[in-house]
């Protein structure tokens, strides 16, 4: 089997940031998936489940309800890897254009106060594993991070060789 590309991502050299993951065409359409890498890989602690379901929520409630966006988001949940979350929009987009909403939405669960919406046992199938005051700082940590960020922010470094395949 071909290994996905995303493995060909050398996680060892990838910073906190705001990455296109990869384009993809869907009949006459292009979706772009985005890699929003809240923590660094193998530096940073990776987030606790109960602040990835709570952002998981809360980010997608906000996504689906922004006026210029939520007609193209198509999905957005977290990386099984807890260092992140995968936001697929419709269109061919790049880091620049799709920027300015990550950094409302994540401004927005950093401030975030009240219920987390879909946190009842009718909305979500293990709504007892949420923790808003953790969802909030690593939002927070990541606004801090896109609004200060720098090009490796916004560059995957190179990919790595593909190993080769034994006879």
């Amino acid at each position: 089997m071909e290994i996905v590309p995303s493995y060909l991502v050398d996680h060892t050299r990838l910073k906190a940031g705001l990455y296109v993951a990869r384009k993809d065409r869907l009949g006459y359409e292009t979706v772009t998936t985005f890699d929003l890498r809240l923590k660094r890989p193998y530096h940073d602690e990776v987030m606790e489940t109960g602040s990835v379901q709570a952002l998981e929520h809360i980010c997608e409630t906000f996504l689906r309800n922004d006026e210029l966006w939520k007609d193209k988001i198509i999905f957005f949940g977290p990386m099984s890897c807890r260092t992140g979350f995968y936001l697929i929009v419709e269109g061919d987009i790049d880091t620049d254009t799709i920027y300015p909403l990550v950094e409302r939405t994540f401004d927005y669960a950093a401030d975030f106060e009240g219920e987390i919406p879909g946190s009842s046992p009718k909305e979500c199938g293990f709504c007892m594993d949420m923790d808003l005051d953790k969802a909030k700082e690593d939002a927070a940590l990541y606004y801090n991070l896109l609004i200060s960020a720098k090009k490796e922010n916004f560059n995957y470094p190179q990919p790595r060789k593909p190993r080769a395949k034994k006879a």
